[in-house]
This record gives structure tokens, sequence and C-alpha cells, in this order.
């Protein structure tokens, strides 16, 4: 295997163990385990339960309208699909990457209703492995589509 190839097969190593992460990180929002304790950070009121829940549904509503509107472009990965286009209408009009900020905020809203070391720690590890996809997944938009760059410019976040 030539350097070129070596480079091609850590790359996709890379992507593969990034989503896996990824969905991992979010099934273990669904399991409480037994041997990690899950020690409140503080007492759980009705305010912050509604408060979770209101953060989740808003988060659910806007993760619909970004697989709605990237229709066939939608991949779990973070290199576009061959034939995909760049969807800059609809809800990629006001943020670049809508699906994997909702990602956070349900995990936000999860440590908000459980108010947990356990669901925190969650949200922060999911934070870290959206950042690093987010991070590989513009660089091959930024390669595949000449405007990509234009934009980044226009929608900050």
């Amino acid at each position: 295997m030539n350097k070129f190839h070596l480079k091609i097969f850590f790359k996709a190593a890379y992507e593969l163990i990034i989503v896996s992460l990824q969905f991992f990180i979010i099934s273990l929002h669904f399991f409480q385990w037994e041997f990690i304790p899950q020690k409140q950070i503080m007492q759980v009121s009705p305010f912050s339960y509604l408060m979770g829940i209101l953060i989740i549904i808003i988060a659910l509503i806007i993760m619909l309208v970004a697989i709605k509107d990237l229709g066939r472009n939608l991949s779990p990965f973070p290199r576009p699909i061959k034939n995909s286009n760049l969807v800059t209408t609809g809800i990629y009009r006001f943020t670049r990457h809508p699906m994997y900020y909702s990602l956070i905020f349900i995990s936000f809203g999860v440590f908000i209703i459980k108010l947990s070391i356990y669901y925190l720690f969650l949200s922060i590890s999911i934070c870290l492995i959206i950042k690093f996809k987010i991070a590989l997944e513009e660089q091959y938009l930024n390669n595949k589509f000449k405007n990509y760059l234009l934009y980044k410019n226009q929608v900050k976040y």
C-alpha cells in the first residue's frame, strides 16, 4: 500500500470512528447503566423538566426540517454522497449544520431533564464529536463545491 492509499484508508477509518462514536454516545442517552453513578448535580424541578422537554421538541422539529431540506443528500457520514448538491435553502439559509446542532440541543435537553453528571458528560462528549465531524465535513464540502466558501462566509453557524 503506497502513501496515498494509506492516507485514504486512515481518513475513511477516522470518518467511521467519528460516526460510530456519535451513534454510540446518542444511544447512551437511552440506557442507564447500573455501574455508572447517576449522581444528580441538583434536584430536578418542574421548570427544569419542562425546559428540557421544550428544548428537545424544538431541536427535533429543526432536525426534521433539516432532513426534509437535505432530501437525497442526507448521509450520516461527513463525506458528501456522489451526485449530491450543496443545500443552501430552507433552514440551511440560517445555519450550516442544523442536524448536528439539533443533536447537541437534544443532548443538553436530556441533561436538563435529568441534571446528572452522566448526562452532562454525554452532552460534552457529543459536542466534541460533532465539532470534529463538522471540521471534517467542511473540508469535504469545500473541496467538492466551488461556492462552499462563499456560503460559509454568508452563513456563520
